[in-house]
């Protein structure tokens, strides 16, 4: 007998033989006010075609769910590349990175808006298919065949490295509709009837549905700064010749790999150097903001720019945001009640602001100290003054919020993104989302910097997501200036220290789910073992240690 304990109506079934996750939500009888597209079984992600075998706790999902949201998209861009096939079968999909709610992509030199409309009918008419989504499992070898003779070199590549003996191929309807996807699919095309294309650049996008506007499309908003900085650093791939993580590998295997790690971190020098340029020749920049979301690597990119700052005969001081939170009994609270100093009310602003102006205007200011033991600031001992030499740092999430600095002139001010814009793409059409990448940077730094485990990481993620979108999301089209602290090879290398800390996390735990989806994204990198190639000012030593700056 299989007992299955449904979460969504706390009801157990039982059933004589395994049954399928679609075949268990029908027997439930449940109505939910969108497409159910997959389930969490003993905390893992099943599509609803899955058999479940054992007993089993089942909890179905839709798009307002992570996993849910990554099952649409994915499902999208799989309806795109088989409207592409159809119509424009000599002319090959490449899906290149986000931009806010959409996915930007290439198919070929140029895209017209008829290329755009003759898509987009293309892909309603699959929807009103209803065409189911299914999985077939080949050996490798008949796969990497399939994809050689089909010209998908991106996919022979990626194949070519994985340890797994089998590949799980992708079909839609009973065409022979295949191509491959990183992670699970919606249950059919029904499920995606809400999406647009629109013209952008020299490609289009690819706008879709997310968790917060899960029924309609969000509010389109133009992105041109976000949106260049990505061309830019899709032109370092270029340089790099390395497009996809069958080009990183084999990179690592043929031995280029000390070259690439170089050359990466030249590109990465370069940029904070015309930074720096930049800011010296404008005799009016007196502060300098840096703002990013987590683990964007914004300390590191700090101190690089102050070094560059004194190449080109600057003296920047910095002041840390750390020592202007309010009182504890005086931070806001968030929805559940605790306390979120994320939020930029979290900060003294007006003690802030009075400090800042003094010291532009050539006065003497007491820096405070934040005791994070007792919640309360007290002076720090240290005093300051600056000349005009001598332009201010400020490096934290609120950056570019002009509330952070109101009554510093915005012509005085120097504002500076960074993230780590990812260029790399597992293939053509499975890209690496920018978000991953973060959040596998911020599992190895609190494991190393914090005691954290990956457990407490995966768990508090959610909620600083929400403070990106909410405080820095809003207000990145404001900097002066973009900048990526993508590395190309960076996956590679944290890949060795992710791994043991992501299978710590047991089955039972709620956080496996994630656990299991990084693990699985990290098979498809080759190690990078020879951590002493990478340089001791490079930013992904803020994550792995060994920073010339001691974090």
């Amino acid at each position: 007998m299989i007992r299955l304990s449904v979460i969504n109506n706390q009801t157990e079934y039982t059933y004589e033989t395994p049954v399928t996750g679609k075949a268990l939500l029908k027997a439930t009888g449940m109505e939910f006010p969108r497409p159910v597209l997959g389930a969490r079984v003993n905390n893992r992600i099943r599509e609803l075609s899955s058999p479940i075998y054992i007993d089993s706790t089942v909890e179905f999902f839709d798009i307002t769910s992570s996993d849910g949201f990554r099952m649409i998209q994915r499902g999208l861009t799989f309806l795109l590349y088989l409207a592409c096939k159809e119509t424009f079968p000599e002319r090959k999909l490449r899906v290149l990175h986000s931009i806010k709610n959409s996915l930007y992509c290439e198919l070929g030199d140029w895209v017209s808006e008829r290329d755009i409309q003759l898509l987009k009918e293309k892909m309603r008419g699959l929807v009103e298919q209803d065409l189911p989504f299914w999985k077939e499992r080949l050996d490798k070898i008949v796969a990497l065949k399939y994809f050689k003779s089909a010209g998908d070199a991106d996919k022979v590549k990626v194949f070519k490295f994985r340890k797994k003996s089998t590949v799980s191929i992708c079909h839609c309807g009973d065409k022979p509709n295949i191509n491959y996807f990183y992670g699970y699919l919606p249950p059919s095309t029904g499920c995606l009837s809400v999406f647009d294309l629109k013209a952008y650049s020299q490609g289009f996008l690819l706008i879709h549905p997310t968790p917060l506007s899960p029924d309609s499309l969000p509010e389109y908003k133009e992105l041109p700064k976000f949106s260049q900085v990505f061309l830019q650093y899709q032109r370092w791939g270029d340089i790099l010749d390395v497009k996809n993580v069958g080009d990183l590998n084999e990179s690592i295997v043929n031995g280029r790999i000390r070259e690439l790690i170089m050359v990466s971190e030249a590109l990465h020098e370069k940029k904070i150097a015309q930074i720096a340029t930049e800011i010296s020749r404008s005799a009016n920049k007196r502060l300098i903001t840096i703002a990013g979301p987590s683990s964007s690597g914004k300390t590191t990119t700090s101190k690089r720019l102050e070094l560059q700052l004194k190449a080109d005969g600057l003296f920047p001081i910095s002041i840390s945001l750390d020592d202007y939170f309010v009182a504890r009994e005086a931070t806001p609270r968030d929805e559940k009640g605790e306390y979120d100093f994320e939020d930029i009310l979290a900060l003294d602003l007006e003690l802030l602001d009075y400090h800042l102006c003094s010291l532009l205007e050539g006065k003497e200011v007491h820096l405070p100290k934040f005791d994070f033991v007792t919640g309360s600031s007290k002076p720090s001992g240290k005093v300051i003054r600056i000349d005009k030499s001598q332009p201010i740092i400020i490096e934290g999430i609120h950056g570019l919020n002009d509330k952070l600095t109101a009554s510093v002139p915005r012509e005085t001010k120097y504002k500076i993104y960074v993230s780590a814009l990812t260029q790399l793409g597992i293939d053509d059409i499975n890209r690496i989302p920018t978000t991953d990448t973060r959040l596998i940077r911020r599992i190895v730094r609190d494991h190393h910097f914090r005691g954290h485990s990956a457990m407490r990481t995966i768990k508090m993620w959610p909620s600083v997501r929400r403070g990106e979108e909410k405080f820095i999301f809003p207000f990145q089209e404001d900097a002066d200036v973009l900048l990526s602290s993508a590395l190309i090879y960076e996956l590679a290398v944290l890949k060795i220290y992710a791994e043991p800390l992501l299978v710590q996390i047991s089955e039972e735990n709620y956080e496996n789910t994630e656990a299991k989806r990084l693990l699985k994204f990290l098979e498809y990198f080759l190690p990078i073992t020879d951590t002493h190639l990478i340089p001791p000012n490079s930013i992904l030593r803020e994550f792995i240690g060994g920073s010339i700056f001691h974090y």
